[in-house]
């Protein structure tokens, strides 16, 4: 028993120790879109935050020594009214940069009426990545897009409405591809169906109303083609706010369309348990997730 704690606390002691190397604005000549909130931006309960109008970019890097070349843009999940920053980001990140991978936290604009926004940021994320990957020492062919149950659907968003640069833009970065090259879903919402979907996602994201257009739309399940990327999900059966059948939809999609997918649904978890949170089994997921991306031959 003493051995186990002892192991536990010299591997928080390591992640711990990868502090952020860089924190960006992801438009900083002001965004295309806007979502109307004029309120100061709020933190709660130490790193939650609310009434999200500026995106940003966290960014935390391995040690050279370490470094894979891969990368992932991390989305904090909170039904599109907040962003729980900590156990969904900013732990998440420092976890990657200790097995060599970098992890960027992206603080997005909430919608707040505007759909739109979200999506708009995170692809631009995955953009801005690309063009500095040769300063980061990341490779531009392995970034991946992370997220945690609504991050979990904006990640899917990007994943399936993704495009590979507009060549005619006047903005060097809008050139680049907003392809994620892997997907990592933790109890993602992937659908705003009424049958099995999140509805308080659905409503702040897209606002009350039966619109079948936009529905379909962001029911991301509907959106799977053979070039969605290759995806990774981590589930919990009893899971009260988003039912798995949100990820089983999605990998049955991707399926149909020969995406590699892996899908693991743990017995206990609940949801929102993020990094670290529980002694359950549940917490073996991020180490399975690295071996996937060995697997995925993402990293060697």
């Amino acid at each position: 028993m003493i051995k186990k704690i002892t192991l536990i606390l010299l591997v928080i002691i390591n992640v711990n120790s990868f502090a952020q190397d860089k924190t960006l604005k992801v438009w900083p000549n002001g965004a295309p879109n806007d979502n109307g909130m004029k309120e100061p931006e709020e933190k709660y309960d130490g790193v939650r935050v609310r009434n999200v109008s500026e995106a940003e970019m966290y960014v935390y890097l391995p040690e050279k020594e370490n470094n894979t070349g891969a990368a992932v843009v991390i989305c904090p999940g909170g039904g599109y009214v907040i962003e729980a920053m900590d156990h969904e980001g900013y732990d998440m990140a420092k976890w990657l940069a200790s097995k060599g991978v970098a992890g960027i936290v992206l603080k997005y604009r909430l919608p707040y009426g505007n759909h739109e926004v979200p999506s708009t940021d995170a692809k631009r994320a995955v953009r801005i990545v690309r063009k500095n990957a040769a300063e980061w020492g990341i490779n531009p062919e392995k970034i991946g897009i992370a997220g945690s149950s609504a991050g979990g659907h904006l990640a899917s968003t990007v994943g399936t409405h993704f495009d590979y640069g507009n060549k005619k833009s006047n903005d060097a970065i809008e050139q680049i591809s907003c392809r994620p090259d892997f997907m990592l879903l933790l109890y993602p919402v992937i659908t705003l169906r009424e049958a099995f979907g999140h509805m308080g996602s659905r409503v702040n994201l897209i606002g009350e109303g039966h619109d079948w257009k936009m529905i379909s739309e962001y029911s991301n399940e509907m959106q799977v083609t053979p070039e969605t990327p290759p995806t990774f999900f981590i589930l919990a059966d009893d899971d009260g706010a988003v039912p798995p059948r949100n990820s089983i939809e999605f990998y049955l999609a991707m399926k149909e369309n020969g995406v590699p997918a892996e899908l693991h649904i743990f017995k206990d978890g609940g949801h929102g348990f993020g990094m670290y949170k529980q002694d359950l089994p549940v917490n073996q997921w991020p180490e399975l997730f690295y071996s996937w991306l060995k697997a995925q031959k993402i990293i060697d």
